[in-house]
């Protein structure tokens, strides 16, 4: 046993070693998965700075949301989970405060939305935070960010490195007006200035200056999420962005499920056989997951949606494909494990920006391919998966969700794959490694976890 009290043999949830199980036929399941990180952590930042409460129905419960919460409380925002109608936890209502409060220490985790979304409102604070992050985080880019607050009015003292930690000394406002942003390294980046910018003085007017700008739906998503709190937000042209100063509404809002996290479940039938269904499915998502229909579709398998589901159905085989993954670079990993069961070559593009997220993803699914046996290329913007045949051996995760997902994905047409940290699944899908044996035995009924719990973890 560990000092954890797990098992790093046997813990279904938890951290350490964990023996990928291999799909002993083909796959008959229906799985609902929890609700979505993106929405989750945008809601809970827009209520914490809108003028009455509001109420998130059916969220996410897992590390990056404890930590938005956490942050969120630490600067005075109310916050308590309430009995919901939800499988996998409690809601969470939000009491907003103004100005938020300062004197005080908000550790980001490995959460990208909350260092990028917490910075954001570092100019609100009526006194000095010091934002930091795990150790494993404190290289994802920060730099853009840092200069576009000083742009608006918010004195950040970050030593020179233009990274975390630094300190924010917030006066209670920040002026806001005209920036230049270059948000190639993340969307989030935007995604944290444009929900901030009505409590601005004088509103915002964003432009973005880079060679590309990765993960659009995430920006839509936000976008969207504005305007259903009763901000408008102008978009004259690609890459710009007008948000007038003004109040944005307290609501209660229902969470999607995350389509994303719903991405290994749906691919497995493809590399297994049969059939996986996504209960909650949404008619229309910003989410990247919702490309997942087409990409899917587009590589063999039968896609159709009806009654609120989703249903994958594999086809013949995997067909190799040549695609531009720059507006849902998350979903990478799991094309990626596609890729390696195919009948052909596949190059994915326009992710090079996934080498700033929790580890470098290009180079670890390289790594980890090749020791298996497989052939990986790297290039500057993707990679190039040559299907080979595979054997058993160690996937490493690298303290990154989608690792340890893609690792399992591999795990059931390769015996002997043991993925070295289930427990990093964590960070979006504490129930993934329950779920995943649930849907290998047919039912995908994945139970429930308890908020409070999930949130003390």
């Amino acid at each position: 046993m560990t000092a954890d009290g797990y098992s790093h043999r046997s813990a279904p949830d938890g951290r350490g070693a964990w023996h990928a199980p291999v799909a002993d036929g083909a796959l008959r399941a229906t799985v609902t998965v929890p609700g979505s990180k993106s929405l989750t952590n945008r809601e809970l930042i827009l209520a914490a700075l809108a003028e009455t409460p509001s109420r998130l129905m059916a969220p996410l419960h897992s590390d990056d949301s404890a930590r938005m919460i956490d942050a969120l409380r630490v600067l005075g925002v109310g916050i308590e989970l309430v009995p919901g109608s939800g499988r996998y936890g409690d809601d969470i209502e939000i009491e907003p405060v103004w100005p938020l409060r300062g004197g005080t220490v908000v550790d980001c985790g490995q959460a990208g939305t909350v260092m990028r979304f917490v910075a954001a409102l570092g100019g609100f604070v009526q006194g000095d935070i010091t934002l930091t992050a795990h150790e494993s985080a404190l290289h994802r880019p920060m730099g853009a960010m840092i200069s576009a607050l000083r742009e608006v009015g918010v004195d950040i003292d970050d030593g020179g490195r233009w990274a975390l930690p630094f300190i924010m000394r917030g006066h209670g406002h920040a002026r806001g007006g005209e920036i230049t942003i270059d948000a190639s390294a993340s969307s989030q980046f935007v995604s944290g200035l444009l929900l901030a910018a009505p409590r601005f003085d004088v509103g915002l007017h964003l432009l973005h200056h880079g060679d590309r700008l990765p993960s659009m739906p995430h920006i839509d998503m936000t976008v969207e999420a504005l305007a259903h709190r009763g901000v408008h937000v102008e978009r004259p042209r690609v890459g710009e962005w007008i948000v007038p100063a003004g109040p944005i509404r307290g609501k209660d809002v229902p969470i999607e499920p995350d389509l994303s996290n719903a991405a290994p479940f749906l691919a497995a039938a493809m590399i297994a056989g049969g059939s996986v269904s996504v209960t909650g499915w949404p008619a229309h998502s910003t989410q990247p997951g919702a490309m997942l229909t087409e990409i899917l579709a587009l590589m063999g398998a039968r896609v159709v949606r009806r009654g609120g589901a989703l249903t994958v159905t594999a086809g013949a085989g995997i067909q190799g494909v040549d695609l531009d993954l720059s507006a849902a670079g998350e979903l990478t990993p799991t094309i990626f494990a596609l890729a390696a069961f195919a009948d052909s070559p596949s190059t994915l593009h326009g992710i090079g920006h996934i080498r700033g997220h929790e580890t470098d993803r290009i180079a670890a699914l390289v790594t980890e391919l090749r020791r298996l046996g497989g052939e990986a290329h790297e290039m500057p913007d993707g990679i190039r998966i040559v299907p080979r045949p595979l054997h058993g051996g160690t996937w490493h995760a690298y303290h990154d969700h989608r690792m340890a997902t893609t690792g399992a994905l591999m795990g059931l047409a390769v015996p002997g794959v043991e993925v070295d940290d289930i427990g990093t699944t964590a960070k979006t899908m504490p129930q993934f490694p329950r779920m995943w044996q649930q849907m290998l035995n047919g039912d995908g009924d994945s139970g429930s976890v308890s908020a409070e719990a999930m949130h003390a973890s």
